[in-house]
């Protein structure tokens, strides 16, 4: 199934083509590359509005050039919700705005969940970056939120967009940790989860420098979710960028690990503005209870 994160206002995909995809953050317009557009340009003149362009390095990585001065950082809000940009020497800008479907789907899931159910709603987002998942979370009234991220710097982006959502006074614990030593410990400690969030990266490294990769540790890392997912559980929402994952592949795992239960998983993709075509941007899983 396609979701389609179509209800933004300050964000909008301008124009894609020649593995370019050309975005409105508010009114700055960003150039930043894509391997998943392999169309070409349809109108080239376009382009030519840009702020700034990334321009990636032949020895990995890359910078900005900028056409105009442009402030270090900038906020856009989706909904109720605000967040902090800022372009980065990774291309990234600090959210994903094809996420915000998936935020929408975490806020209904937190909402139904508090309507039907007395006692307290626990919700665990893991590599949890800068933190817009926490945020969706924390605004449909979780009782507690635990975001956790092996980056400090990533931590610190997500306690800012905590501020700019006025969620300050809600209940949300910053958590420095590999993803797969704190599930751990969290079951030794006899926790469990009404909710969990992942957005797992395709490489990383793990506490002892041992390469990561999702497809060899998916597995792993889904077990370890299972064990302190709550009886009375309402979601659990995988995302993945994973070239070569598809959501037929990932079906099949969730239906292995957790059998007897419902579960979707699609596409996710941005509306392109200049002519109505869907910029694809990973996949996604959702298991609910039967």
């Amino acid at each position: 199934m396609l979701e389609i994160s179509k209800d933004w206002q300050d964000y909008e995909c301008i124009a894609t083509g020649n593995g370019q995809k050309l975005e409105r953050w508010g009114k700055i317009i960003l150039n930043r590359p894509d391997p998943q557009i392999i169309w070409p340009k349809t109108n080239k003149e376009i382009w030519n509005k840009s702020d700034a362009n990334y321009i990636r390095s032949n020895k990995g990585g890359g910078h900005w050039e900028y056409v105009k001065n442009i402030p270090e950082k900038w906020t856009i809000k989706y909904k109720d919700l605000t967040f902090k940009i800022s372009p980065t020497n990774f291309k990234h800008t600090g959210i994903f705005p094809e996420q915000a479907t998936n935020w929408d789907y975490i806020i209904k899931k937190i909402q139904e969940f508090k309507k039907n159910n007395d006692g307290p709603m626990r919700i665990l987002n893991l590599f949890a970056y800068t933190g817009a998942a926490t945020m969706a979370a924390s605004f449909a009234k979780a009782d507690e939120v635990v975001h956790v991220d092996a980056s400090k710097g990533m931590v610190e982006w997500a306690k800012e967009n905590m501020k700019l959502s006025n969620l300050e006074n809600n209940y949300i614990r910053f958590i420095v940790d590999d993803v797969i030593k704190f599930l751990e410990k969290e079951k030794r400690r006899g926790r469990t989860y009404h909710g969990i969030i992942m957005d797992p990266p395709s490489f990383g490294h793990g506490p002892n420098k041992e390469l990561w990769r999702l497809e060899d540790n998916i597995e792993e890392l889904l077990q370890k979710s299972k064990d302190i997912l709550d009886d009375n559980f309402s979601f659990l929402l995988i995302n993945s960028y994973t070239t070569g994952l598809s959501s037929i592949s990932l079906k099949n795992i969730l239906t292995l690990i957790f059998p007897n239960t419902n579960i979707i998983t699609g596409e996710i993709g941005l509306p392109v503005s200049e002519n109505n075509l869907v910029l694809p941007c990973g996949i996604y899983g959702k298991i609910t209870k039967n």
